[in-house]
């Protein structure tokens, strides 16, 4: 949770080393803005070492005293304390080691430890009725490990406070100063100011300055502190003159304005204003200036309307809470009683008192994974260090008859150990899945042709221009000109669309009051044998095993209906190219969960063959799976090609393939689809790219997104989940969700919900309307709650910081959908459950 108040200033310390003067500074920044008439709170979450050595105790014995021209209040405090003069992690184990309790019990988890940070914030912000300063210090250096082990720069991310840096005025502080600063900038950090000792004889502030003024970062050298003398009373008198000299208020114009720490004060004050100012002006500047897409302009209501995102980490915004941006006149419950059992104890303000101004900013979880594109979280760090790896050791290089390796490395994995294992040979880059497609389309199109050319059915440009595409009714391949005319007419359709192909009507799988359906199209209602439209069935695992099914009557009544179709086709002149199809969910169409084994049946029947064996050539028509949405682990497996039990001659790969970093799309193909451009005249060659092909940055992420999908198999979250959607015998089911089983059976039993769905990470939601459609707002009025942030929840959330959030979520007319990352703690899809099934069975 990010804490932004107006009138609480907050800043949060990191040094570039140990033992650089973090505390003094930061001593010295509590002073000067006590000198202002601030209230100022001062937070160590962790100390270490002896008492009376406490950065805290020290904070509090140079700032108790009060001068004439030092008239705030100064409370400063710790949450953690530890004996050993040692790193936090390793205090906390000796600690631990000592009183005889496990590590688990003695070392709370970053999880606990930021909501104990912003529970003290919230805390702080209750207390205070004036404009005030806090301060919270970390300990030692950047990447000096917090409790858990993780470094501080990673841990303290959730929070995303203002950051102000202590450089090194040492002999290679240089370097350390440069390298922290980095560090902070490459997880997001907004670092306000950088504040280090003058030097005169190492001089690092004048090395210093110029970089960072480039950089537009405020920096300032201050005078070192005294020697420290042997004295305790006359040290104490030193040091506090000391003080008084640094945080005194001096005229901006003075020459030595630039070396006052209150001069420093005065600069973050700025900074602060500035950044809610910022906020408070993006709204209308982006109604005045942006072009949304899918989105109806004539319906925004002006600006309460724009969703601002300051920041993101993990599965969740933090995006403005507009009324904090107009009024403070709101109370803070403050923490309840279960929750300060967890976290430790700080004072209320009296009942009855006026709260504190509402945070300005307010976590959001993301409903949408970003459009499906998250795949380990917002802001991961492996991905951002992956993506500024290849940025330093390449930027962008061409493509065409080269190599580099985070490309190779990605082809490799791909076509041997990934998604096109077993029959893909080749693997060619583009920049998202629209484009992938297209390339798919040309690859598909062209095998055809090319084989059948010979026998001088297509051998004129007329003839091959006529050709269509096989699909499903309800496909979306994105928005390119090329991949719409794949599509039938319909609401992303544009007016030089030109409809090739013909759609077929599929069996749909959904969940209706806790009963597993198959839902028939009147097409094939009537060919079949079936009674009814809608076939209630064993479960989900059943629908999923497709061999298994493949002898069945609903079977034969498949490729029954399928073959008389095609062939009514035929014989009106209808010819095609290519079998398109979105695997198992049809995305924008609808979220709809077509029966697999229709696909399966459907794949066999264009094939001209019932084996599923991997063949030399692809047969029938060339075979696109176009795997954009639903691969690399959206469902919970790698590829489709696992549930239908048949290859693709092409598929298509992106989103989740770069972690929803930065776009990528790699489209498959078989040796046989690549023959078909090869030869000696560069005409037939595949004549299709972009300037960014296989950028090494996307490259680069990608395969350390693939490195984390690795890791996730293993994970306690993926074990349980799988387990608790096993079969009834215990054994594996083909298919399982991240989402709860009876959580889905319970709002599928809801008199407003017309059935639901889930496989993986995505849940869809029908709402009963009979108009229905992509036009329908039905979804969306029914779940508009969860838009609604909660300010009477007591305990804390499983938002970063435990604060209230709401849920960012999107709908396609009468369906809401919900994905989260692959990697998203169950405790948070528990929270999101709560909050859907209370937006449902209350209305």
């Amino acid at each position: 949770m990010t804490s932004l108040f107006k009138h609480l200033r907050i800043h949060q310390i990191f040094g570039a080393n140990t033992d650089v003067g973090k505390t003094i500074l930061t001593t010295a920044l509590v002073r000067a803005s006590a000198v202002k008439g601030k209230n100022v709170f001062y937070l160590k979450p962790v100390s270490t070492g002896a008492l009376e050595d406490a950065d805290d105790l020290h904070v509090t014995r140079y700032t108790t005293q009060k001068a004439a021209n030092f008239t705030g209040a100064v409370q400063a405090e710790c949450l953690f304390r530890f004996d050993e003069p040692v790193s936090p992690h390793l205090a906390a184990q000796i600690k631990g080691e000592k009183e005889g309790r496990s590590r688990d019990s003695m070392i709370p988890s970053d999880e606990t430890f930021v909501n104990a940070i912003a529970n003290r914030i919230l805390g702080y912000a209750n207390k205070q009725q004036t404009t005030s300063h806090m301060y919270i210090e970390t300990a030692g250096g950047v990447h000096s490990p917090a409790l858990s082990g993780t470094t501080q720069a990673d841990c303290y991310r959730p929070l995303f406070l203002p950051t102000i840096l202590i450089g090194d005025s040492r002999l290679g502080g240089i370097s350390s100063t440069i390298s922290s600063y980095e560090s902070l900038l490459l997880r997001g950090y907004i670092v306000d100011a950088v504040l280090l000792f003058q030097d005169d004889y190492y001089q690092n502030g004048e090395y210093l300055k110029p970089y960072f003024m480039d950089r537009g970062i405020h920096m300032a050298t201050i005078a070192p502190p005294p020697m420290k003398l042997p004295d305790s009373k006359e040290n104490f008198i030193s040091t506090d003159q000391y003080y008084a000299s640094i945080t005194r208020k001096i005229d901006p114009e003075n020459e030595t304005a630039a070396q006052s720490v209150s001069n420093v004060v005065n600069h973050l004050d700025k900074c602060h204003e500035n950044r809610i100012e910022e906020l408070a002006s993006m709204p209308r500047r982006s109604l005045d200036t942006l072009w949304w897409p899918f989105v109806q302009h004539g319906l925004v209501n002006g600006e309460k309307d724009v969703n601002v995102i300051d920041s993101a980490y993990g599965d969740f915004f933090s995006v403005t809470n507009k009324s904090s941006l107009r009024s403070r006149d709101e109370r803070w419950c403050g923490p309840s009683d279960e929750t300060s059992k967890v976290l430790p104890q700080s004072s209320s303000a009296p009942s009855g008192s006026l709260g504190p101004p509402t945070n300005i900013l307010t976590p959001q979880f993301d409903g949408s994974a970003s459009w499906w594109t998250q795949t380990v979280g917002h802001a991961h760090p492996s991905l951002t260090l992956a993506a500024a790896r290849a940025s330093g050791r390449y930027g962008h290089v061409m493509f065409p008859q080269a190599t580099h390796l985070p490309a190779l490395q990605l082809a490799e994995r791909l076509v041997h150990d990934g998604p096109g294992k077993g029959w893909a040979s080749r693997a060619f880059f583009s920049d998202n899945g629209s484009t992938g497609m297209e390339v798919a389309l040309k690859m598909g199109l062209r095998a055809y042709t090319t084989r059948h050319a010979e026998g001088g059915e297509l051998s004129t440009k007329e003839a091959k221009k006529k050709l269509g595409v096989l699909a499903l009714k309800g496909s979306y391949h994105g928005d390119t000109i090329g991949v719409m005319d794949a599509c039938e007419e319909g609401v992303y359709t544009c007016e030089w669309h030109d409809a090739k192909g013909y759609w077929l009507d599929p069996p749909t799988v959904s969940i209706q009051d806790g009963q597993v359906i198959v839902t028939l199209p009147p097409s094939l209602s009537s060919a079949s044998s079936a009674t009814s439209h809608q076939q209630k069935v064993p479960s989900l695992a059943w629908v999923y095993s497709v061999e298994e099914r493949l002898q069945t009557p609903l079977a034969r009544a498949y490729a029954f209906h399928i073959t008389n179709t095609l062939e009514s086709l035929k014989q009106k002149g209808h010819k095609f190219g290519a079998l398109v199809l979105e695997p198992l969910i049809m995305g924008a169409g609808g979220m709809i969960f077509v029966d697999p084994l229709y696909q399966r049946v459907l794949i066999d029947v264009v094939r001209n063959r019932s084996s599923s064996k991997p063949n030399s050539s692809w047969s029938g028509l060339p075979v696109i799976f176009d795997e954009v949405f639903v691969g690399l682990n959206r469902l919970g497996i790698t590829t489709t090609s696992s549930i239908l039990g048949v290859k693709p001659d092409i598929s298509v790969h992106a989103k989740c393939l770069t972690g929803g970093l930065i776009p990528l799309c790699a489209t498959l193909a078989s040796q046989s689809i690549f023959e078909a451009f090869l030869g000696s005249n560069k005409a037939d060659a595949l004549l299709h790219g972009h300037s960014y092909t296989a950028h090494p940055i996307g490259c680069e992420v990608a395969n350390e997104t693939l490195r984390l999908m690795d890791k996730l198999s293993l994970s306690d979250d993926w074990i349980a989940a799988k387990a608790s959607w096993s079969k009834e015998d215990e054994s594996e089911s083909p298919v399982w969700s991240l989402w709860n089983r009876d959580f889905i059976v319970a709002v599928s039993g809801l008199p407003q919900v017309k059935e639901v769905m889930t496989l993986g990470s995505v849940l869809a939601i029908k709402v009963q309307d009979p108009s229905g459609g992509y036009t329908s707002q039905s979804a969306q009025n029914i779940l508009q709650s969860l838009s609604w942030l909660s300010q009477s929840d007591d305990v804390l959330s499983s938002a970063p910081g435990g604060a209230p959030f709401n849920i960012h979520y999107r709908t396609l007319g009468d369906v809401a959908y919900f994905i989260t990352s692959l990697n998203t703690r169950s405790s948070v899809i528990r929270s999101i459950e709560d909050k859907i099934w209370q937006a449902l069975s209350t209305i």
